[in-house]
């Protein structure tokens, strides 16, 4: 049986913002410098799509492993399982 829907289907609630919340971004958080080791929580900022994971992975926390060009490898624990996402540090914050 074929899949209906792609990874952003039944995600438009988590995708908008709230009207006082819109408009640009500030360039410190879009330039936010991690070190590995680090605790951070996933939390999507709608405005940028660039380094944008996986809707399952919204509200986790992980550890930052490594650096991959602008976005930042962060280690997720998700049913038992180990898993690595690759997210812009514009969707990260320090926990």
């Amino acid at each position: 049986m074929a899949r209906i829907g792609g990874t952003r289907r039944k995600t438009s609630s988590v995708f908008t913002k709230p009207a006082k919340r819109k408009g640009k971004i500030s360039a410190k958080r879009y330039l936010t410098e991690f070190s590995e080791g680090d605790r951070v929580s996933l939390g999507v900022e709608p405005a940028v799509h660039e380094g944008l994971y996986d809707p399952r992975f919204i509200g986790m926390t992980g550890i930052v492993s490594s650096r991959k060009g602008s976005c930042y490898e962060v280690k997720v624990r998700d049913m038992g399982k180990e898993k690595r996402v690759i997210v812009h540090p514009v969707h990260l914050k320090k926990v």
